[in-house]
């Protein structure tokens, strides 16, 4: 049987794909985990229990993120061949925003993460997508990232976002409007 501990990332390094290492505090290995952290978060957005249009996005998205990690820990100077995030998958997440934004109330005001625990879950995903995106500018500032990565993800917190609030519509759950304190 295979173990999975390896013990080879037992001093601070850690292997791309293709067989180099590097160091477990480096801008790229940060986004990998961001996007890793932000794939785990929707896997529990999941387990609350959406409607399958939803479910059937989210699973689609997770399987993106795994595609966007992998492209993550494949150095730029190999031959390695991993999936990139396309621009159709982009478009395809402005669609998914446009369809479910039709289903909600226009905004009229700011509103606080929360609703129902489905709803309050999805909008802590999109503030782990955000960690995410900015995590991935950082490593784009040192290296070169295929600019596709950084829209996805912010086309993703936007998803994210909206699918909270039609989640809270169609469970019948009021936004939570954020109303500034009176510093008069």
């Amino acid at each position: 049987m295979a173990k999975i501990y390896t013990r080879t990332g037992d001093t601070g390094q850690s292997g791309l794909i293709g067989g180099s290492r590097v160091s477990k505090s480096s801008p790229r290995l940060a986004a990998i985990g961001d996007v890793d952290e932000a794939n785990a978060a929707i896997g529990v957005a999941l387990s609350c229990g959406v409607s399958p249009d939803i479910a059937d996005c989210l699973s689609r998205v997770q399987n993106e993120l795994f595609d966007l990690g992998a492209m993550l820990a494949t150095p730029k100077e190999g031959n390695y061949r991993t999936s990139q995030v396309s621009p159709s998958q982009i478009s395809r997440l402005e669609a998914e925003i446009d369809e479910f934004t039709s289903q909600v109330p226009p905004l009229t005001h700011f509103i606080l993460p929360g609703g129902s625990p489905t709803a309050a879950q999805l909008h802590f995903c999109r503030t782990v997508v955000r960690r995410a995106e900015r995590s991935v500018v950082a490593l784009a500032e040192e290296e070169e990232i295929p600019p596709e990565a950084i829209i996805y993800l912010n086309r993703l917190s936007d998803l994210l976002f909206t699918l909270a609030r039609t989640v809270n519509r169609r469970s019948g759950v009021e936004e939570v409007k954020w109303t500034p304190e009176d510093k008069t």
